[in-house]
């Protein structure tokens, strides 16, 4: 298929560019648009697959832009987004810019260039601290940050514009994606990061919270799935392990895998909000299985430890660490 994917410069999003070109589809990758011609994580990809990428700088809050960007595709695979929760106390306003006009620019995009499949990214951070689990698609919508609230106005959004205007959208919401090329914003290279340059005492956010990880090979799959399968138009289709483990627990699998004798410590910096801090996700991940026949080859404890040692091996590599600040707090 001749695809659009936007935020391709992005953790996920490089990945599922290179996931793409293997598969063989026709890629025009959508990179935020700087000065310096950086084309983010994508600068590193092997030549021979770059090769076969048609790079677009740009950004979604651009509507003209978006039209041209669209133009003579089959498909949109739309990961771009403002996604920091810390930032987004600070920068409401860029959030809902970015994150609903920029989504509804490319729906407006999508429907004018008659677009077959328009697949777009939600997180579990839009259901909130969970009232029950596991969490199926069904589960109430808790706006506990500005990024969350922004992420729920986008999807509602592309729900509005399958049912008014009949644009076969899928909506795919992963559930806290780690892996190579994450920003230590995120836990998991926040602790990897700081092990790797040698600090015993690493500093994080609250360490009681539940998370649901699932390893980017899993969610790139869970994307091209939502690409070329028939089913799941009009659909919200979670994209999680179905496996639940504590924030102080991921650490100890961490310092377990790197062969690190180290602790975790609160920093008050890093702490949420009270009633903005999601205190549990945990997926029920049925229907990517009965819609896409997708399923998490990194599952249970054994592939999230699994999945824990590839991206610690990435991290300690010293020209992927130096990248990264281990000194200072990532917003």
């Amino acid at each position: 298929m001749k695809v659009l994917l936007t935020g391709a410069d992005g953790f996920i999003g490089s990945h599922l560019a290179e996931q793409l070109v293997r598969d063989g589809h026709d890629v025009r990758a959508l990179v935020l648009y700087n000065s310096f011609d950086s084309r983010g994580w994508l600068d590193g990809l092997d030549p021979e697959v770059a090769a076969h990428i048609e790079f677009l700088p740009g950004d979604v809050r651009d509507p003209s832009l978006m039209m041209s960007a669209v133009r003579d595709r089959d498909a949109v695979l739309h990961l771009a987004a403002l996604i920091a929760i810390p930032y987004s106390y600070a920068a409401p306003d860029l959030y809902v810019q970015t994150n609903v006009q920029g989504t509804v620019n490319l729906l407006n995009a999508a429907r004018a260039a008659d677009i077959a499949k328009f697949v777009h990214t939600s997180t579990s951070e839009v259901y909130g601290t969970a009232r029950y689990v596991p969490m199926d698609e069904g589960h109430p919508l808790q706006g506990q940050s500005p990024y969350s609230a922004s992420k729920i106005a986008a999807d509602q959004m592309v729900n509005a514009y399958h049912s008014s205007f009949g644009l076969p959208t899928v909506t795919i919401r992963p559930f806290n994606t780690f892996g190579p090329r994450q920003s230590a914003r995120a836990v998991i290279p926040a602790i990897i990061s700081q092990l790797a340059a040698g600090l015993r005492e690493v500093q994080l956010g609250a360490l009681t919270p539940t998370r649901d990880f699932t390893f980017v090979p899993d969610t790139v799959g869970g994307f091209t799935a939502a690409l070329t399968s028939p089913s799941g138009v009009g659909e919200v289709i979670n994209l999680g392990v179905g496996f639940e483990v504590s924030i102080g627990d991921t650490f100890d699998l961490i310092a377990e895998v790197m062969g690190v004798d180290a602790r975790a410590t609160e920093d008050p910096a890093r702490l949420r909000p009270a009633n903005s801090e999601v205190e549990r996700l945990f997926s029920d991940n049925r229907k990517a299985r009965e819609l896409l026949g997708w399923s998490p080859r990194y599952d249970g404890v054994g592939g999230f430890r699994e999945g824990l040692r590839e991206t610690a091996e990435w991290f300690t590599d010293p020209a992927n660490l130096s990248r990264y600040r281990t000194d200072a707090y990532v917003v």
